[in-house]
């Protein structure tokens, strides 16, 4: 702006001056012109008295100035006498203006133009008393010619006036800027500016209190952002079609395994695995893309789905999951498929090939009731193994009855020890309970179920002559079952997963011992169901020992439920 107005200021002074010398010229030039044209028509007055008086001698004994031409022609047009030129060789002058006007008038005047020497020529005539015409012609410089003799003096004028210009306009400039310049944005004073600003100034504090308003909005909405995209568990990154990162909650560096990260780096900064990339490729080709990664914190689902502007992707929104889980549990329902399919198929695959051979007359009459006795002991074996099923699918999912009856642990124990007292006498293990009498709150029928399969385990998985250890005790607000064996033991990279369902540490062996696979599994529902714990101590060739700490007095809702 300072610019053009010194570049105004500068054009209007130059053309100023330069019209004003023009104007001074002209004028000049047009004084000139009459004083020359009054000069040559007193001396042709002053000629035409003299030779009226003194005769034609007086023009040809006179010296005239060399300023003036003298020509005296006859009433026919001839020339009879000229100072520059001999009479003869000129022309007729009959036809000139200014002689024929003398001839018609008594006086004439004319001016020519000679662009050779760039001068005009003034000529005056006045008629003799006989009738002849004296003419005076005088010459003065044209205004091309004045001009250019007053070009040095102009282009001094021109240069010092350009010059006072300049600093004029530059001074000039400054002081009408410098209001503007001075202006604040942020809070516009109409009273301290030009009055003609004050519209301006006005539409800028509105739209400064427009803009705080929307910048106070966005300042909230990106903190509600943050404070939403930092509570979720899930990873969020999104990132603009360079896959540079526009934003990123903390899950996501947590669940990718990153350290540091600064907003506004490549998305391949938090994961740089070939199946990373390929997912986001494929999503800034306009394809939703799912991916699962690996990292050292378990297995996450990656959904990477375009941002669609138009007929272009500007960018990226990514999720991640941690599905590890998820992973594990479908694992565990696969596992757990396949082995309730073989527990199930090894029964009934017996039960059909005894039941075949009976059809088919092939067994000896006194070999029925042995066969028959399979069978049945095969089908004993597939009713627990559903019976197992069914009793873990309800704790499971927690449909099982919310018992909340009152249940005393010792006699619950002799009651199962009671059950059992054959398979360890046949085994050649030595039971004993020991304890006090405790009582708790919660389903005798599931407590029955953890006492039975713990038992249960250590009489099957002890050696011959070994010992079956059960002692009931109470500490503040809780009840302690504790189940020790002298058996086998179970080596302790085993003892993290010896609650998963059908999990066999050593499955040659576990195959010639009855059993479903189910008993430590409906152990650990069981106990999870009464809110209480389990505890493993084992040592492999030594024995093993369980103890399960219960509260005393469950806790219920309003309605009344366990929770």
């Amino acid at each position: 702006m300072t610019k053009k107005i010194f570049l105004s200021i500068v054009s209007i002074c130059g053309i100023s001056v330069i019209s004003v010398m023009l104007l001074i010229t002209a004028l000049m030039y047009n004084k000139a012109a009459d004083s020359a044209s009054e000069q040559a028509g007193n001396e042709a007055r002053l000629i035409a008295s003299a030779v009226e008086k003194g005769g034609s001698d007086y023009l040809f004994d006179t010296d005239f100035s060399e300023n003036i031409r003298v020509t005296w022609i006859d009433s026919g047009g001839t020339v009879k006498f000229d100072t520059d030129k001999d009479a003869e060789s000129l022309e007729n002058h009959a036809d000139r203006e200014e002689i024929a006007q003398a001839l018609e008038t008594g006086e004439g005047s004319s001016s020519r133009y000679s662009e050779t020497i760039m001068k005009k020529t003034v000529n005056h005539a006045v008629r003799l008393s006989d009738g002849s015409v004296i003419r005076v012609s005088g010459a003065h410089s044209s205004f091309t010619a004045q001009l250019l003799k007053l070009i040095n003096p102009i282009l001094l004028i021109l240069a010092a006036a350009a010059l006072f210009s300049a600093l004029s306009a530059s001074a000039v400039s400054r002081n009408i800027v410098k209001p503007i310049n001075d202006i604040d944005l942020e809070h516009p004073d109409a009273q301290k500016n030009y009055k003609e600003l004050a519209p301006l100034l006005e539409k800028l504090r509105t739209q400064n209190h427009k803009v705080s308003r929307q910048m106070d909005e966005i300042q909230s909405r990106r903190e509600q952002f943050s404070l939403m995209t930092e509570s979720m568990s899930e990873g969020l990154i999104i990132a603009d079609p360079k896959l540079m990162v526009l934003a990123c909650n903390t899950a996501a560096l947590k669940l990718l395994g990153t350290g540091s990260f600064t907003m506004g780096q490549s998305i391949y900064a938090l994961n740089n695995s070939d199946i990373f990339r390929r997912c986001l490729l494929n999503a800034l080709g306009g394809r939703r893309s799912e991916c699962i990664l690996r990292t050292g914190g378990g297995q996450r689902e990656v959904i990477a789905s375009p941002a669609n502007s138009i007929d272009m992707v500007c960018g990226l929104v990514v999720f991640i999951m941690d599905v590890t889980e998820k992973q594990e549990l479908e694992t565990m329902r696969r596992e757990f498929t396949s082995n309730v399919s073989h527990e199930l198929k090894t029964p009934l695959t017996t039960i059909y090939g005894t039941a075949d051979m009976l059809a088919g007359g092939m067994v000896q009459p006194e070999d029925v009731a042995q066969f028959g006795g399979n069978i049945r002991s095969e089908a004993e074996r597939l009713i627990n193994l559903i019976n197992d099923i069914i009793s873990l699918s309800k704790l499971d999912e927690d449909s099982a009855p919310h018992e909340n009856e009152s249940v005393e642990l010792y006699s619950l124990a002799e009651e199962v020890l009671g059950r059992l007292k054959l398979s360890a006498e046949e085994k050649g293990v030595a039971v004993s309970l020991t304890g006090e009498k405790v009582s708790l709150l919660g389903s005798r029928t599931i407590l029955s179920e953890v006492l039975y399969n713990l038992c249960d385990n250590g009489i099957k998985y002890n050696v011959s002559g070994g010992r079956l250890d059960v002692k009931i005790s109470h500490a503040p607000k809780r009840a302690i079952i504790t189940v020790s064996d002298t058996g086998i033991g179970i080596p302790k990279q085993h003892i993290g997963r010896i609650f998963e369902r059908f999990y066999r540490v050593d499955k040659s062996r576990s195959r010639k011992i009855k059993g479903t696979g189910l008993g430590l599994s409906i152990v650990k529902h069981g106990v999870m169901y009464h809110n209480g714990t389990v505890h493993v101590d084992s040592e492999s060739g030594k024995g093993t020992t369980f103890t399960i700490e219960l509260p005393i007095e469950k806790k219920t809702n309003e309605q009344g439920e366990n929770i």
